[in-house]
């Protein structure tokens, strides 16, 4: 019988795919200039892909799941964590030739990351079953969680964000592609992260209950 959609929809890949909606939405809002539930939704699509591979490994799933698994998450990550912030940066800075010059930097250095990611990790399970421990190159999920805490200082400092949010997101693509080691957090470090992410959650709508 042949399926009426292509593509795996099992509970493997729930996580990636309420991230992904998750952004859509936050672009909209962005767009109408309701900036910090925009940011809140991206801080939401990162915990999502935090742990959409824990969920992941749960379920048993085929080696064409797995594989799938791998390219539909860089997929879902370009747009969540290198489109949205492109976005976020041009609803508050507009078509400015730096905005315009880190919204291409940051698409194309999350692509060109999560590309030479797809291949590497491709010959790294080819050659072993352990873990994965360092990234090269900052992860573009970072994104999600920089963000909102660069908006947050750049309020309190009195910093412009038609400025600070082009250049935060330059510095973000130019990580992205160096050819540097980082750490993957483990449990502790994730929860550090989350802990990170719900005080910059709160925050954000503090200050837009205050209309900072």
């Amino acid at each position: 019988m042949i399926a009426i959609l292509i593509g795996y929809y099992n509970k493997s890949v729930w996580l990636t795919y309420l991230g992904l909606a998750s952004s859509v939405l936050g672009m909209t809002l962005a767009l109408n200039g309701r900036l910090y539930l925009a940011l809140a939704l991206l801080l939401f699509s990162g915990l999502c892909d935090m742990y959409d591979g824990t969920l992941a490994a749960l379920v048993e799933r085929s080696d064409a799941e797995k594989k799938f698994g791998i390219q539909i998450d860089s997929l879902c990550d370009v747009v969540c964590f290198s489109a949205f912030p492109a976005i976020i940066a041009f609803s508050v800075a507009g078509s400015t030739p730096l905005c315009l010059l880190t919204m291409v930097m940051i698409v194309a250095g999350g692509a060109i990351r999560l590309g030479y990611f797809n291949v590497q990790e491709e010959l790294r399970q080819a050659e072993t079953d352990e873990k994965r421990t360092h990234y090269q190159g900052l992860p573009v999920t970072a994104s999600a969680i920089i963000l909102p805490i660069g908006v947050i200082v750049f309020r309190l400092l009195a910093v412009e964000l038609s400025l600070g949010l082009p250049l935060l997101n330059g510095a973000i693509a130019v990580a992205n592609v160096l050819n540097i080691r980082i750490s993957k957090p483990q449990q502790l470090g994730k929860l550090l992260l989350l802990a990170l992410g719900l005080i910059s959650f709160f925050t954000l709508l503090y200050m837009r209950r205050k209309g900072v």
